[in-house]
């Protein structure tokens, strides 16, 4: 006679095979799996996710992740207080190692593809660099905000590492004081009081508004830098210089030659000389020094002259009075004593010049590396 379904003794085998299935979906639901290129990247993400401000009140070098938090009455409650420790905050020689955040910042008149191709390929780790920008309010400023923007889509929506800590936008509060932005107008000595005036202004807004606690280094690069090393960081902060700089040249087709060559570009890195004082001490207060211009014969030793094409070393150093801004990597501990941009005449002096000078006056030499080159666009 048959027996009934629920009277039938269970075999321990079946319960054998159906403890160790349990078990081992138990395990997989709750094992990480091995990383592959897409767990990767969201392990970096959930990286980035964990290291993220928490609160609207952060500072801007770091990526943000915008929560909403309510008190009991249904208001959205007050941002905490936050305390900083400044001590701890490391500007060292070993800067990927110990995990130091750089702030990039850049003044943009115009937007140049190049430029921001070669941000990304930097390969410092991007989830260290944090991004700054003020552009003039005209229509010029807005047409490379627009590019900008559209760059920065492309390249924070594409693979994680490829993405940047954070990315700040700034529009002056100023009028431009030049209509037009073309390479020859820019560069007239008429034009250049008012013009680095207006630079320096715009440059002391960007960097004390994108300034955070977590940032080691600040990084000045024009938007007209098109080519450097993709080592560029690692390579200026192994230095361990409160300011260093390398030398700004710029390729063009010698129409001589017919050939490709590169020229000369950035005359602000220099080492003083005594004519140049003496110029000085002849200036009223409100007259500026300035570099590359025949109508100021400085004499002064020009970096822009002295690499060799036959011998050059990247790692030969020197020490500078004056710098320029196409590529100065600064300390951030320098800004914070104080160090900024003259928008006026300081020591006859304006700008990167003047700032140079400052950050001498509160014990930090500058620097430059006149056998590492980088290039300025050809317009």
């Amino acid at each position: 006679m048959a027996v009934a379904r629920p009277m039938r003794r269970t075999r321990p085998i079946s319960v054998l095979l159906a403890a160790v299935l349990a078990f081992g979906f138990i395990w997989f639901m709750l094992t990480p799996s091995t990383p592959s290129t897409a767990s990767a990247s969201a392990v970096s993400s959930r990286q980035r996710q964990q290291d993220a401000a928490e609160h609207p009140l952060s500072p801007p070098t770091k990526p943000f992740v915008k929560s909403q938090s309510y008190r009991s009455d249904g208001f959205q409650a007050a941002p905490p207080v936050v305390h900083y420790n400044l001590n701890n905050l490391t500007s060292t020689r070993d800067s990927i190692a110990n995990g130091e955040r750089i702030l990039i910042l850049t003044p943009l008149a115009r937007f140049y593809q190049q430029y921001w191709d070669n941000l990304v390929k930097l390969s410092y780790p991007h989830e260290l660099i944090s991004l700054g920008f003020i552009a003039p309010k005209n229509k010029a400023g807005n047409a490379a905000v627009a590019a900008l923007e559209k760059a920065i889509s492309h390249t924070q929506s594409g693979p994680i590492d490829d993405r940047f800590a954070s990315i700040s936008i700034l529009r002056q509060d100023f009028e431009p004081p030049l209509a037009s932005q073309d390479e020859k107008v820019r560069h007239e000595l008429s034009a250049q009081k008012v013009r680095r005036e207006s630079m320096s202004r715009a440059r002391n807004s960007l960097v004390f508004t994108t300034l955070g606690p977590s940032t080691s280094w600040v990084l000045w690069l024009d938007a007209d830098i098109v080519e450097t090393p993709s080592s560029l960081i690692q390579d200026l902060t192994s230095h361990d210089m409160p300011l260093i700089v390398p030398n700004c040249f710029q390729r063009y087709f010698d129409t001589n030659s017919r050939k490709w060559d590169v020229r000369p570009y950035d005359f602000n890195s220099w080492v003083d000389s005594e004519q140049a004082r003496n110029l000085a001490k002849e200036m009223g207060p409100d007259e500026i020094l300035l570099e590359g211009y025949a109508e100021l014969p400085t004499y002064r030793t020009l970096m822009a002259y002295l690499p060799d094409p036959k011998s050059l070393d990247p790692r030969r150093l020197i020490q500078l009075d004056g710098v320029g801004g196409t590529a100065l990597m600064v300390k951030a501990d320098v800004h914070r004593d104080g160090a900024m941009f003259p928008a006026f005449p300081f020591f006859h002096l304006l700008e990167t010049e003047g700032f140079a000078k400052m950050a001498r006056r509160l014990g930090y030499p500058a620097f430059g590396l006149p056998d590492y080159l980088i290039y300025h666009y050809n317009e």
